[in-house]
């Protein structure tokens, strides 16, 4: 095996090892030392990097810079064990992708997605109220989709009101605190669930028709037919509100209400950063400028320390 694959492998192994699932980077990684044989290169370059990462003609310099960036690690680690590494140096692809503004739902479209949902035809019954219940727990939690989907029946305490969230981004766990009226939804969608599939397959906490777990294409797809229904988005759409923005809403939702109560939002940001498992509190951050509303309290916030400072 080609000294610099044998080096991928026990890369990728050791990241792995530490909980870090690399997918993307991986498959790319991959895809460099192939390009590395092809040009019959026995160690790393920034020159090589760079000419693998321009190969392909009008991408976007977010992911260059992303590509390089999975190089940069995997030669951190080579250099190591070959002294000829070049590590291609930060600020060579500074572009990234400008993130969506998020769309804020109100409470009145939240109820009637939900209502709608449970009007989705059903083989068995249990359809309308595994979507209505996923999105109602979307809404009031901040999960991603990936993370509520990927429950299980011992995730979900709902006695204690506390949700275990599992192999989620970055290989982390939390745990999630329910509201009483949360867990209590919980609890009435578990009854009407056991009582239609009694001996399920799956340990999955959400269950489609057939006693199997829903996937994320699953709900995607019902979302956006749902969405169209209620006038969220246009007949023939591609894009419009998202999934995702369940998880801004509670975030900005939460930020609002500690700036109106006169908390010190800054030392409770890593609280609401570790709830909705970002990997870094500047993540949390971004919700400050990217919200109108919470940009104004922040400023004024700022301008009343400064004044009090004088």
């Amino acid at each position: 095996m080609n000294p610099l694959r044998r080096a991928l492998k026990d890369y990728l192994a050791l990241r792995r090892s530490l909980g870090f699932k690399l997918v993307s980077a991986g498959a790319e990684l991959r895809k460099f030392v192939d390009f590395l044989e092809r040009k019959r290169a026995s160690h790393i370059t920034t020159a090589l990097a760079l000419s693998w990462v321009r190969q392909s003609p009008g991408v976007h310099p977010a992911v260059c810079g992303q590509r390089l960036g999975f190089v940069r690690g995997f030669a951190r680690y080579r250099s190591a064990t070959d002294p000829r590494t070049e590590v291609p140096p930060l600020g060579l692809f500074p572009g990234r992708y400008p993130r969506s503004t998020p769309y804020l739902y109100r409470d009145d479209e939240i109820r009637l997605l939900v209502k709608t949902a449970k009007t989705l035809p059903s083989s068995v019954g249990l359809r309308p109220w595994t979507y209505s219940t996923l999105l109602g727990l979307l809404s009031v939690t901040g999960l991603r989709v990936s993370e509520a989907i990927g429950l299980q029946r011992n995730d979900v305490d709902i006695l204690q009101g506390l949700l275990r969230i599992r192999h989620a981004k970055f290989g982390k766990e939390r745990f999630v605190p329910l509201h009483r009226s949360t867990a209590r939804t919980l609890r009435r969608y578990v009854k009407r669930r056991d009582a239609i599939h009694r001996f399920p397959n799956s340990g999955a906490f959400f269950l489609s028709d057939q006693g199997r777990p829903i996937t994320d294409c699953m709900v995607r797809w019902t979302f956006i037919r749902l969405s169209r229904r209620i006038g969220l988005r246009k007949p023939s759409a591609s894009s419009g509100p998202r999934l995702h923005d369940f998880r801004h809403r509670f975030a900005v939702r939460t930020l609002l209400g500690w700036y109106r109560s006169g908390v010190d939002v800054e030392r409770r940001l890593p609280v609401l950063s570790t709830f909705l498992g970002h990997g870094h509190v500047e993540d949390t951050y971004w919700y400050l400028s990217a919200v109108p509303e919470l940009l104004a309290l922040t400023t004024g916030r700022l301008e009343k320390r400064w004044e009090a400072a004088q």
